[in-house]
């Protein structure tokens, strides 16, 4: 979670641990970021206003509550707390609005949490802000080459500019019947990849029926949203397009709309933004001191325009249903206003052109797995982003998850074109690669995802990019703390808020595996560079580093009575330990069968497991499918064959359009945190599929070591390439022997440099180590009693 609660407080930073300038939590935010803050006397300035007025005392108060963490430089990213102000600022008005107008159509989300029969509902008693707890699902909509992502809920409301207004459409019948797809009993919704992507929603009442198909396409080089509503009513009646006043976070303010004066669209804020195919037949608007425009439909008034002070306008498209006769209507919904330029615009086989495909019985993980890379695609045009709403900005570490999947399916451009913005984001003077401040696993994760672009296409880096992994790696050198202070966190980085999700600010092992990983990777980087010297510093830094973290852990073992990995030094076994099975996945920095990382796995797979998915009690509180993927990988380098159950397990929680949240409400299934499409959890399931076909185990090739046997027993052929490995670029086909008895693996390979071995390992049968020129093994499956 990118903005977690008590981030809407802010912090008072009292515990720093050098002399750089700290931030002031709200204070700071408030100011900027301005250190001329320092300078005044706030804090008594703070407790005297508190006071006088009869509040407690916010600086003893958040003084108290950064007891609970380790003492760290930055207590909250400043990032955050922009980033928290505006998630619950959204989250008061949600307050204000919506439980006082409930006989509004809200979205999905609202419509199942404030009904005290489903089993979404959430008593609002004492909670300060409303927001979405129980259905964060959306899939974004777009074109390879426009970074602009429309998004549709669960029912086909859509929004098309980010964090703005949306689009809704009903069908409206005799005698007072009507469909409202957010309310409606039958509804499905899915995603059509055979041209673009394509969201498709079918709800139905009582001889009532909806049908919206949404997509991106360019018209005339202009992406644009396209709609098209098919209406029917078996007794006639009414298809109703609506402008909303909000999305699926919550309330977004219209102040002003009007109709076009040739009746063909919608000028919003004065803008002509929403264009039909046809002249609007009859017209309904509404200001919020009237309500919402669906209560006033049976009235006709034909209204043209509504200015709303509140910012809560609505207004009604209607277009007349013959009896029994379908009707369908287009609206646009132009996403730039210039068109781009020319040779910009990429189509859907363009962009996906050389990735990997794949080739396996099962029609609902090959499905998954198309989607997610259009979820990547889709993500990756000017930047990285982990989400296309809440998560809309750039963080290193989703970055390194997402451009290690976009190498691994041969998105190499787009990994490429992302990693060049790398050295933007570092800082000249220090080398520190900054997302958002206080977290130190950062350089880590940049330096390592350079080092594997360079393993997976071969390529060479150029001096300027070079001279940015050897910022980066003197930085993480002098990050370290300090050996010898007798304190249990000698030689680590320093307490930090790194991944959120592990818990307040600690000496995390998450940071410090990535801290390794980094320097290695940084070592290998200059090997061949003018600065060979650094490399050989880099890496014994690296060592150093490597002896102070099993120090602790050997301390860990002790305290804990058992070889399972904490989150830091500092904790007991809990969720966070879901953090140091970095170490083994996707670093790959300890043997497959280590102890401590199959010992950690084990806890998680014993205490932390709800519905068949890792649960993430901190923050999340959800089932996390991209964290149980996390699992499934430590399972899969040891052979372990429940990594194909928590396979199967991420797959049933995916949406019916084949995305995953962030984190997922355990009884509703719906989003419960962070942004409604992960794209994080999509890389990560890019990653299981093809590391079960093949992956690279130190200077080997492993093929076919992760294939459920269901798939290898259905007789039909399993295939996954071409697919970029540190070796070269492979394809795996897998297909049954006569009867049965076996299984035949064929690889066909462009080798940069051979492996040492091909090992043939299936969960369910004896490897079978080959040379790299043999291209085929026959293995047979053990004869049991």
């Amino acid at each position: 979670m990118r903005i977690p609660f008590h981030l809407f407080y802010g912090s008072t930073n009292e515990a720093a641990t050098d002399d750089r300038p700290v931030q002031a939590g709200w204070l700071r935010a408030m100011a900027g970021g301005s250190v001329r803050w320092n300078w005044l006397p706030w804090k008594f300035l703070l407790r005297r206003a508190a006071r006088a007025h009869g509040f407690l005392d916010p600086v003893a108060l958040l003084a108290r509550l950064q007891r609970f963490a380790q003492p760290s430089e930055v207590h909250e990213p400043l990032e955050l707390l922009r980033a928290g102000v505006v998630f619950h600022a959204r989250g008061l008005i949600n307050a204000r609005v919506i439980q006082h107008n409930l006989d509004w159509i809200w979205p999905y989300w609202i419509e199942r949490q404030f009904d005290p029969s489903d089993a979404a509902f959430l008593p609002r008693a004492f909670s300060i802000t409303h927001v979405n707890l129980t259905h964060r699902n959306w899939t974004a909509l777009g074109v390879p080459s426009c970074p602009d992502l429309p998004i549709v809920d669960p029912r086909g409301l859509v929004t098309p500019f980010l964090d703005g207004w949306s689009l809704d459409a009903w069908v409206l019948g005799g005698d007072d019947e009507a469909l409202y797809p957010s309310r409606a009993e039958s509804s499905e919704q899915r995603l059509d990849l055979d041209e673009g992507i394509t969201a498709i929603t079918d709800s139905r009442g009582d001889g009532l029926r909806l049908l919206g198909e949404l997509n991106v396409a360019y018209r005339d080089g202009i992406p644009t949203l396209q709609v098209r509503y098919t209406g029917y009513a078996a007794g006639g009646g009414f298809l109703v397009v609506a402008l909303r006043p909000y999305n699926p976070e919550g309330i977004s303010f219209i102040h002003q709309v009007a109709l076009t004066e040739a009746h063909r669209g919608w000028l919003v804020e004065g803008r002509p933004v929403v264009h039909f195919g046809e002249r609007i037949e009859q017209h309904s608007a509404s200001d919020y001191r009237h309500g919402d425009v669906a209560t006033r439909l049976a009235e006709q008034t034909n209204t043209v325009s509504v200015d709303c002070d509140v910012g809560l306008a609505s207004a009604a498209a209607l277009f007349a249903l013959p009896v029994g006769v379908p009707r369908r209507i287009e609206v646009i919904v132009p996403l730039m206003e210039h068109a781009q330029e020319v040779g910009t615009a990429q189509s859907w086989s363009d962009a996906l052109a050389g990735c990997a495909r794949l080739e396996i019985p099962e029609a609902g993980h090959k499905f998954l797995y198309e989607a997610a890379l259009r979820t990547l695609v889709l993500h990756t045009v000017n930047d990285v982003y982990p989400g296309p709403y809440t998560y809309k900005r750039f963080w290193f570490r989703d970055a390194a998850f997402i451009i290690n999947a976009l190498l691994a399916a041969g998105l190499s451009i787009r990994a490429e074109r992302a990693l060049a913005c790398f050295p933007q984001r570092q800082n000249p003077a220090t080398g520190y690669f900054h997302s958002q401040e206080g977290e130190w696993d950062s350089n880590g994760q940049a330096l390592w995802s350079l080092l594997r672009y360079c393993d997976l296409t071969g390529c060479v880096l150029p001096e300027s990019w070079l001279r940015s992994v050897r910022k980066g790696a003197r930085w993480i050198v002098r990050k370290r703390l300090p050996d010898g202070r007798g304190e249990f966190h000698d030689g680590l980085l320093p307490a930090g808020f790194s991944a959120e999700h592990l818990g307040p600010n600690d000496y995390y092992y998450w940071d410090d595996f990535w801290a390794v990983a980094g320097l290695k990777a940084a070592a290998t980087l200059c090997e061949d560079s003018t600065e060979s010297a650094e490399s050989a510093h880099f890496r014994a830094e690296a060592e150093a580093l490597e002896r102070a973290i099993a120090k602790c852990l050997q301390r860990d073992e002790q305290r804990l009575g058992r070889p399972a990995m904490p989150a830091s030094p500092y904790r007991r076994l809990d969720p966070g330990a879901v953090g140091s099975l970095a170490v083994g996945y996707p670093l790959q920095a300890c043997p497959v069968n280590d102890r401590r990382l199959l010992d950690t796995a084990e806890y998680l797979l014993e205490k932390c497991m709800v519905n068949g998915g890792f649960f993430q009690d901190m923050v999340h509180s959800g089932i996390n499918a991209y964290l149980t993927l996390h699992i499934a990988q430590v399972l899969l380098r040891a052979g372990d064959a429940r990594c194909v159950s928590l396979l199967d397990t991420v797959a049933a929680l995916a949406s019916s359009t084949g995305q995953w949240p962030e984190a997922i409400h355990p009884r509703t299934l719906g989003g419960c945190m962070g942004d409604g499409q992960h794209v994080w959890a999509a890389a990560e399931w890019i990653m299981m599929i093809r590391n079960s076909f093949i992956r690279e185990e130190g200077e080997r090739l492993v093929l076919a070591s992760g294939l459920p046997r269901r798939w290898l027993d259905s007789g039909e052929r399993l295939a996954f390439g071409p697919a970029p490995t540190r070796f070269g670029t492979v394809r795996v086909s897998v297909s049954l022997m006569e009867k049965g008895r076996g299984i035949v693996v064929s690889w066909d390979a462009q080798w940069r440099q051979r492996p040492e071995a091909i090992v043939v390992a299936p969960l369910d049968g004896d490897a079978v180590v080959a040379a790299a020129e043999d291209a085929r093994v026959c293995l047979h499956w053990r004869c049991t009693a």
